[in-house]
């Protein structure tokens, strides 16, 4: 003992770890398990506050997928690179569009304001027979009950309210989405890399399996929208009901969004019937129900057998949740992210069941852990015994 020692002193050293020694394999597993949660909730905050941006990107993923659809599709015609396949779909997507607008442009120019003078007549007749029978609430709940409805859509994120913003949204969605199939690879690649290299290839199937069901869910989709913007077209034009060609298109268009765009296009067709005499509006009936019925009951389990076959009302829950989330582009993008995640989840399922397979049978000692004091140690137990006291 010498002079300058602590015992010499009378002071006592403590010479267990401290809380700031990361050296003590306790801390340095406490410090671990806290980055973890800290990390969760952190990303958590992220995804809330950048949805948006994610959104415009998984909507390019979406666009990317129907492009190289489209391309692998060619190539069981066209043996030739994939760049030339590319380009052949996309000046074909281009041309289709372009020679649309340019052969009806007139007509659905005429056809978009006449529409809307039509359901500002019609919406006016139903708020007038709604007060006649006293079920209409004053001018101020009513305002009350518009800014409740619009304040609930995209509480999360600001949604795009002006032609200008959707109009960027869709060109952003579109250059990420031509950028990511022209070389699919690169960036397949480089979120392997983000992954152990124990799980790449677990990780590697279900990427695939998420892009190949979303290119037959798009494709399934666009089908569908084909069949009934065109099929509603020409019955309308046959029944004589205004509007046929714009309402065909909007029918096809809003047949990307399942239940919702059904009852928003036979809304529309419905009130433009009437307004043209009863005739008109019995037809227009006939031929909504006609159409999604055939829709609903023969081109949609077609579809479904070579596809996710989602239940409808998880589809409808899913779509009233991101509607309320994320906006419009929330309710756009529902399907294939509930897909998405049922194929993701059934990946994990067959991983699980495999390991659970594989796993060894023989007979083995089981290891119970109980409640000691520190520095007991865990006992070994056979099957059947009680605990060692």
């Amino acid at each position: 003992m010498t002079a300058d020692s602590p015992a010499s002193e009378g002071v006592q050293v403590v010479h267990e770890p401290g809380p700031n020694e990361l050296r003590d394999p306790i801390v340095r597993a406490e410090l671990k398990r806290a980055s973890v949660w800290f990390g969760l909730a952190i990303g958590t905050a992220l995804v809330v506050l950048l949805i948006q941006p994610l959104l415009i990107i998984f909507g390019a993923l979406v666009f990317a997928s129907m492009l190289d659809g489209g391309v692998r599709l060619l190539g069981r015609v066209l043996p030739i690179p994939r760049g030339f396949r590319l380009l052949i779909v996309v000046v074909a997507v281009i041309g289709f569009i372009g020679s649309v607008f340019y052969l009806t442009g007139v007509q659905i120019a005429l056809q978009a304001e006449q529409l809307r003078a039509t359901l500002e007549v019609q919406g006016n007749r139903v708020v007038e027979w709604i007060s006649s029978l006293g079920l209409m609430p004053g001018r101020a709940d009513l305002t009350g009950m518009a800014q409740q409805a619009l304040g609930s859509i995209g509480r999360l994120t600001s949604a795009v309210g002006t032609v200008l913003g959707a109009g960027a949204s869709l060109l952003m969605v579109m250059s990420i989405g031509l950028f990511v199939a022209i070389e699919p690879r690169i960036y397949e690649r480089g979120l392997q890399w983000m992954v152990p290299v124990e799980a790449r290839d677990d990780f590697a199937v279900t990427i695939a399996r998420m892009a190949r069901m979303l290119r037959v869910l798009l494709a399934g989709r666009l089908l569908g929208m084909l069949f009934e913007g065109v099929l509603t077209w020409i019955l309308l034009s046959i029944a004589g009901v205004p509007m046929a060609l714009l309402l065909g298109i909007i029918t096809g268009i809003l047949a990307f969004i399942p239940n919702i765009g059904a009852f928003i296009s036979g809304v529309l067709m419905i009130s433009v019937g009437f307004s043209a005499g009863v005739d008109q509006g019995l037809w227009a009936i006939a031929i909504y129900f006609g159409v999604q019925t055939f829709d609903g009951y023969v081109l949609i389990p077609i579809v479904a057998k070579r596809t996710v076959d989602l239940p409808p009302a998880l589809t409808l829950s899913a779509q009233i949740l991101a509607s309320t989330l994320f906006g419009i582009m929330g309710l756009a993008l529902a399907d294939p992210i509930v897909a998405m995640i049922k194929v993701a989840l059934e990946s994990e399922a067959e991983r699980s069941a495999r390991a659970r397979d594989n796993a060894p049978r023989g007979f083995h000692w089981r290891v119970r852990h109980r409640d000691t004091v520190p520095g007991t140690a865990t006992i070994a137990e056979p099957p059947g015994q009680p605990p060692v006291t």
